[in-house]
Order: C-alpha cells, then sequence, then structure tokens
C-alpha cells in the first residue's frame, strides 16, 4: 500500500498558502518589469551537464543535492537546482548575443536534495533576475535596487539587511586563494572532515562552513578585501557609492563568498533573523564567466534569486481573497434558472458561490461560511414575478430586484 502522505521535501501549496506565493512572485514580476526586465521560462529539467558544468565537480549542489536520472534515451537529465545556470544556456542556445544588454527575469520550481526545515523544502520556487552584457558597476547597482524595491514592497524593508562583499577579479581572487590555504593549512587538523577535503580544491567555501569549529577559525582568516588590486577596489566603491546614493542601507560581510571561479566582484546577500539558520531570502552576485564557461561568447553577467517559500514565511497576507456572491436558489425551477444567472454573473467578472444543496437556512448558513458579500435568492415566488431578492451579508438589508437587470445592483460588490 503506498504512503498518502507527499515524499519527504515536498508540501502540498492549499489555497491560503498560494494567496501568500502569488504575492511574493507578482509583487517581483511587477517590480522587474517596471525596471525593463522581460519574463523567461526554461525547461525544468536540463541535461545534467548544464549545472555539473557550472556548478563544479566539488560544490555540494553537484555531488549531494541535484535530482539526477537517465531517461529513455540514455541521456543524463537533472532537475534545476537553480536558475542561473538554464538562463545562461538559453541565453547561447537561442543566439542571444545581438539583444544585450538583456534583462531576463524568471520564476520557477526548483529541485535539490537537502534536509527539509524552516522556509527550505526539496522542492522549493523561485524568482531571480539576470542582467546580462553590462560589465559597468551600474548593473550591480541596477539589480541590488531591484531587489531593494522588490523586498520593501512586500513591507520587508525593516525585516531585511543587505550584506554586500567584493570577490575582486581572477589576480585577486589567485591571490587571495593562495593567502587563505597559507592560513588554513595552518589549522589543517581543527578543520572539519568537509573543509579539509575543500582546502585544495576549492579553499573559498571553507568560508561558507556551518561547522563550530571552521567558524572559530574562519573568524582569524585573512579577509579577501586586503587583497584587492587597484581595479578591483575602484570596482566596488562604486557599487557601494552608488547604492549609498539610493539609500539602501548596508553592511560590509568579509566572509561572504561565492566558491565558483565565475564569480567576481560585487557578492551580496539579504537576511533576517526571523527564520533561524537560514538566514539569506534573496542572494546575488556578479559571475562574468559563466557564458564563457559553458561554452557561449564572453559576456558580463549578474543577477539574484530569492526563495519563495522563505519570504512568503515573512509576508503577513497574501493576495486579498475576493468575496463572492452566493446564489441560493430554492426549488427546482430556481436551480435551472441560477445556473444561467450564474454563467453570465462570471462572465461578466463577478465571483459567483452557488448554493448547491440542503434547504435555505444550510445554504445561507454556507455563504456565511465563505465570507459572501451578499446572497442573491430565488424562489418559485421571484420567478413568477421575474425578480430576485438581494441581500447585503454584511448589514442584512435585502430587496428585491428585476432579474433583467440584475447586474447594476450588483456592481458595488464586485471588488
Amino acid at each position: 500500500m503506498p504512503s498518502l502522505n507527499p515524499v519527504r521535501g515536498t508540501h502540498d501549496i492549499l489555497p491560503d498558502d498560494n494567496r501568500r506565493y502569488r504575492r511574493v512572485e507578482e509583487t517581483a514580476y511587477q517590480v522587474a518589469e517596471r525596471f525593463g526586465y522581460g519574463e523567461i521560462t526554461t525547461p525544468v529539467f536540463e541535461f545534467t551537464e548544464v549545472f555539473s558544468r557550472t556548478l563544479g565537480d566539488t560544490s555540494d549542489i553537484v555531488t549531494k543535492e541535484m535530482y539526477t536520472f537517465e531517461d529513455k534515451g540514455g541521456d543524463r537529465i537533472t532537475l534545476r537546482p537553480e536558475g542561473t545556470a538554464g538562463v545562461a544556456r538559453a541565453y547561447i542556445s537561442n543566439g542571444l548575443q545581438q539583444n544585450l544588454p538583456l534583462k531576463l527575469f524568471y520564476r520557477g520550481p526548483m529541485f535539490r536534495y537537502e534536509r527539509p526545515q524552516k522556509g527550505r523544502w526539496r522542492e522549493f520556487r523561485q524568482v531571480g533576475v539576470e542582467l546580462m552584457g553590462v560589465d559597468e558597476p551600474t548593473g550591480d547597482i541596477e539589480v541590488i535596487s531591484l531587489a531593494y524595491n522588490f523586498l520593501r514592497e512586500l513591507g520587508l524593508s525593516d525585516a531585511v539587511t543587505l550584506e554586500i562583499n567584493s570577490l575582486g577579479d581572477a589576480e585577486t581572487r589567485q591571490a587571495y586563494r593562495e593567502t587563505l590555504v597559507g592560513y588554513l593549512s595552518s589549522h589543517g587538523d581543527a578543520l572539519s572532515e568537509d573543509s579539509r577535503e575543500r582546502l585544495n580544491r576549492n579553499p573559498l567555501r571553507v568560508l561558507d562552513s556551518k561547522d563550530a569549529r571552521d567558524r572559530e577559525i574562519v573568524a582569524d582568516a585573512p579577509v579577501l578585501r586586503d587583497s584587492l588590486n587597484d581595479r578591483s577596489r575602484s570596482f566596488f566603491d562604486e557599487v557601494l557609492a552608488g547604492i549609498e546614493s539610493l539609500g539602501i542601507p548596508y553592511t560590509l560581510n568579509p566572509t561572504l563568498v561565492r566558491g565558483l571561479d565565475y564569480y567576481c566582484h560585487t557578492a551580496f546577500e539579504f537576511t533576517t533573523p526571523a527564520l533561524g539558520a537560514q538566514s539569506a531570502v534573496l542572494a546575488g552576485g556578479r559571475y562574468d564567466g559563466l557564458v564563457e564557461q559553458m561554452g557561449g561568447p564572453a559576456t558580463p553577467g549578474v543577477g539574484w534569486a530569492a526563495g519563495v517559500e522563505r519570504l512568503s514565511l515573512l509576508v503577513e497576507d497574501g493576495e486579498p481573497k475576493r468575496r463572492p456572491i452566493a446564489l441560493v436558489p430554492v426549488g427546482d425551477a430556481a436551480g435551472t434558472e441560477m445556473i444561467k444567472i450564474a454563467h453570465g454573473l462570471r462572465a461578466a467578472g463577478f465571483v459567483i458561490e452557488m448554493g448547491y444543496s440542503g434547504n435555505l437556512a444550510k445554504r445561507m448558513k454556507r455563504a456565511d461560511r465563505l465570507g459572501a458579500v451578499a446572497a442573491l435568492l430565488l424562489g418559485d415566488d421571484e420567478l413568477a414575478r421575474g425578480t430576485v431578492t438581494l441581500r447585503d451579508m454584511d448589514s442584512g438589508e435585502q430587496s428585491e430586484v428585476p432579474l433583467a437587470d440584475i447586474r447594476a445592483p450588483l456592481e458595488k460588490y464586485r471588488s
């Protein structure tokens, strides 16, 4: 007998949750649209190489979290764990190089096999933006501004903190890598097993470790900012000056890094203490080497992604549910007529709930439970007179209105 519970790490999204999700996604889309971003939808699965080639063989996503399988044609397929790689692949596949600068917004489900916890699921939703073809600091400033405006319109600007750091360019990263490896090697025996494995392959990822012993060692590690060359320092100073001019508050976080080689310059996160250990609700940065690493032309890029589930936990309410108008027929003839009335009113944009069965009291009780704003009552007597009784569910006032002109008195209940 199969289990009737959802698979671990997945959940049913019921109507109240969906309203909050929809508010998060629609707010992100509307703000992105005002910034000139068009929506792109990439396939929910890609050839595995799209992710393994870009996320790196040593990343947790590739080694532990991807849902990968072989399809019936023998191809290795992966459910997308994040959005940026798929967008970059679409940029190459569709020959969009002639459209630069390219400004794209996306939303949809992602999949990662990780331990479920508050705001984190194995099937989860993200919204995100990618700005491709802009290598100046103005691109970084724009996407951070877009993120801040999005969070502000959700009512979260006071609940989150922008943390920001510079990863520098390739020269900076190489110099810092050597410095960091030297420091971490001197504490090799005290590092966690995972961090010892990362030390030679991807030492910057040790800075992201959640292990308590690693955190103590990392606290005294050299900071990347001290290794910035003049170009990288100038780039970061321009980004900071830009967001300051927009009145966006921020905190410098020298341990905020991205462990993949194609990331450079700006890395940022919006975090909150309200979700426990999973503090980041939106994260992004510059990835000038990604498209070239995937086999496309060298193309600068910067963007961010945000978790819909995490943000929905911070949003007080979703889009308000429209209160319906309840149709309450009494008798078979009235029931037939009410079906026609419901059809016409729904076509005109009204939210209509039918009283399907039961006596008048039961149908009115259901209308009350549904939060109906008004009720239309139709029995044999009203049908003979060509009228219907309109009851305001808040005030209790009621009147008879002609069936032939039923829409006019309902207009005040449309919203």
